[in-house]
């Protein structure tokens, strides 16, 4: 039993694991074939931990509804969206635009419901960002400077008015707020973003390392 649940899922992620990383090293048919396989299996995998997940969703709110405990009717919104996604999905056939183009009761749906709802809560998110700015542009040491200049000089550039003031106040010196913006979005910035993908990789890398290997075993449950 200890062999089942321990060391069986050990072996099949070293195994399928090493496969899959070695594939893209063999110019094989049989290797592209595996992977394309590999990633069927996933995609069906996929499905099942959505159904999984729509499990967890839907148990804990029908309780809430059952019971009728505070705030139950937030658990009836939930499901009154999702029988509406779900049926405009159907009968549309999940295609936001009908055959002769116009919108399907689906691409309606997303056009007049659900794009203005994100664009609701991304504006709301904008007063966190102003407030998480203006903690990280407290200059307390010369990076948080090197911050506050950058911060500064790509808001002045964004707008208009900005520009304007940059025109009258330093406009002798020959250099355009424009032209700086765009040279630390294209150096600084670049870099900056370049060695960030590159520590991610190297994590992932590293990561992938453990699991295949069997260092890293949170994923079997437990400590």
């Amino acid at each position: 039993m200890d062999f089942i649940k321990k060391r069986l899922p050990l072996i099949i992620c070293f195994i399928t694991g090493t496969l899959c990383f070695a594939q893209y090293y063999v110019p094989h048919p049989v290797a592209r074939s595996f992977m394309e396989n590999a990633n069927r299996t996933v995609l069906i995998m996929g499905f099942f931990a959505y159904l999984l997940g729509l499990y967890s969703i839907v148990t804990p709110h029908l309780k809430n509804i059952l019971s009728q405990r505070a705030g139950w009717g937030y658990s009836a919104v939930l499901f009154i969206g999702l029988a509406i996604g779900a049926g405009t999905g159907l009968a549309s056939r999940a295609q936001a635009l009908s055959p002769d183009g116009a919108l399907t009761c689906f691409g309606w749906m997303y056009t007049y419901m659900l794009y203005p709802l994100q664009g609701t809560i991304y504006s709301l998110l904008g007063f966190y960002i102003v407030s998480t700015a203006y903690r990280a542009f407290r200059i307390k040491n010369g990076q948080a400077f090197l911050l506050f200049a950058a911060a500064a000089v790509l808001v002045f550039g964004r707008v208009p008015l900005g520009q304007l003031i940059w025109n009258d106040l330093l406009g002798w010196t020959g250099l355009s707020i424009l032209e700086i913006v765009e040279w630390v979005l294209n150096v600084p910035d670049v870099a900056g973003r370049r060695g960030i993908m590159i520590g991610i990789a190297l994590g992932a890398i590293a990561t992938s390392v453990k699991i295949i290997t069997g260092v890293e075993k949170k994923y079997l449950g437990g400590d």
